[in-house]
């Protein structure tokens, strides 16, 4: 399956250096305006009133980032605005449901865990998901929140652990990273790298270096699934001296790789 089947759909605004804006506006004309907060006034909109489109809610094992082995909730949103070649969940591009954030904290609620991980698709194209981290964050929760970087991440609330993506070349959408982005090079981010090739290792190795952030950051590089050879990428870490962290994508050791809900 071609993992850049839809593009056309798509909105194409807001690339490169800035612009999330204007990607999440052209996005906003897939979901009716009265489901969308406007972050500014989050609080005065009751959690019965504001909608996210779901594509799903499950509890699992967290396969990625430092928090990699904790029982989580996982809440992934529809929609997102690229198409990267080794995507491996297509199908949160359209399909969903608008869920209250009172019926999303519910679900959450019937999981005895206090990790909850936002991811899509592309979260950060819904508005209404920054007032939902805020309150779980407010009910003591560890959020982290999986992200494309092409969108600012800048109305994310503080405490919220962010997992940043940099596109590499073999993504097929390396214009993409929004440079705002890099402000939160710090304890509470997570930059992720997916390896595809020894180009992408290597354009990885000078981003990072670039951009200081193995001096200030964590910065993850994880083998794209299926593409890359998982010690091959061990041993390249180990050869170049490397000050990234190696992450692999642990659910899909664990459950069948093409499983949904693990």
């Amino acid at each position: 399956m071609s993992a850049r089947r839809g593009r056309e759909n798509l909105p194409v605004g807001g690339r490169g250096n800035g612009g999330s804006g204007a990607i999440r506006d052209v996005f906003r004309q897939s979901f009716p305006q009265s489901e969308v907060a406007n972050h500014g006034f989050a609080r005065v909109v009751t959690m019965t009133e504001l909608k996210l489109k779901i594509n799903e809610i499950f509890y699992s094992i967290q396969g990625e980032s430092s928090y990699a082995g904790r029982p989580t909730v996982f809440v992934r949103t529809t929609g997102c605005n690229l198409r990267c070649g080794y995507c491996d969940t297509v199908y949160a591009y359209y399909s969903g449901s608008m869920t209250t954030l009172s019926a999303v904290l519910a679900e959450i609620e019937k999981h005895k865990t206090k990790f909850v991980c936002v991811t899509g698709g592309e979260p950060l194209l819904q508005d209404a998901v920054l007032p939902l981290m805020t309150e779980l964050c407010d009910r003591g929760y560890n959020v982290s929140l999986e992200t494309s970087g092409s969108v600012d991440c800048s109305a994310v609330d503080p405490r919220v652990k962010k997992i940043i993506d940099v596109k590499t070349p073999g993504s097929g959408e390396v214009a993409t990273f929004d440079r705002a982005n890099l402000k939160f090079i710090d304890v509470n981010t997570e930059f992720k790298f997916v390896i595809c090739s020894e180009e992408d290792f290597n354009w990885s190795e000078n981003f990072a270096r670039e951009n200081g952030l193995f001096e200030h950051g964590n910065v993850l590089f994880s083998p794209s699934f299926g593409r890359v050879d998982e010690k091959w990428l061990a041993k390249k870490i180990l050869s170049e001296s490397s000050s990234a962290r190696l992450q692999l994508q642990l659910h899909k050791y664990i459950w069948s790789p093409h499983s949904r809900g693990v």
